[in-house]
């Protein structure tokens, strides 16, 4: 997982895009956007990401920062 990749999404697609590439990635598709990351795991992974840091900052009025704090905890927790 990368930060400046899941940021660079945040700031260019809008929650659509970021769901469609999301789905292309599933189904072994092209992806209609630029995601960066070594390998289609590690794109999934910023895209759900950025689908996710987006929903908290429209769902709660989180700015990027404090949006991708609380998404770096959840996967904390999730890992340990």
């Amino acid at each position: 997982m990368k930060i400046p990749a899941i940021k660079k999404l945040v700031e260019t697609y809008t929650l659509d895009e970021l769901m469609a590439a999301e789905a292309a990635i599933v189904d072994e598709e092209p992806i209609s956007i630029e995601v960066g990351g070594d390998d289609e795991g590690e794109q999934l992974t910023h895209v759900l990401a950025a689908v996710w840091i987006l929903n908290d900052m429209e769902d709660n009025g989180t700015d990027f920062k404090t949006a991708l704090r609380e998404y770096t905890k959840k996967v904390r927790v999730s890992i340990s």
